[in-house]
């Protein structure tokens, strides 16, 4: 599938690690080093204006690594990037860190996954019982155990 980008960023092209890598790496493209204190948020540019096809989105979500190491993630994971936005794709980083956390320019912040959907049609039904029971049925949050 090809995807039409505008790039105003000075670093490469998103890519995948491997071979079988999901995810492509998006960078920071920022002129000044952004410090993120704990329990702060910042948007981080990252110069990519997409096109995606009709029927995609692109889903921007934590790196492991920054996640397990630093405490660094997406607040807002996954974000969803829909097919009809133009603007710079930005990722919001949170710190859940307990040590101030900062952000080079260039250095990879998150991954974008692209990802095929369906958009839903409701089906309005008039009381509870017309929805088919399941053996589940309002059980949630929880409810499995963790064990």
């Amino acid at each position: 599938m090809k995807v039409k980008v505008y790039s105003t960023s000075k670093h490469p092209l998103p890519q995948y690690a491997t071979k079988q890598s999901a995810g492509l790496d998006l960078r920071a493209n920022i002129d000044a080093p952004i410090t993120i204190n704990p329990r702060e948020r910042v948007l981080v540019p990252t110069g990519l204006h997409i096109q995606l096809p009709e029927g995609f989105e692109a889903r921007i979500q934590p790196r492991s690594g920054l996640a397990l190491k630093k405490g660094i993630t997406c607040l807002n994971s996954p974000g969803c990037v829909d097919a009809d936005y133009r603007g710079d794709v930005g990722v919001i980083l949170i710190n859940h860190g307990t040590e101030p956390f900062t952000v080079n320019d260039g250095e990879r912040i998150a991954q974008m996954i692209i990802s095929k959907y369906e958009q839903a049609e409701w089906e309005l039904v008039s009381s509870i019982e017309d929805l088919e029971v399941t053996e589940r049925g309002e059980q949630g949050f929880g409810h499995s155990g963790i064990k």
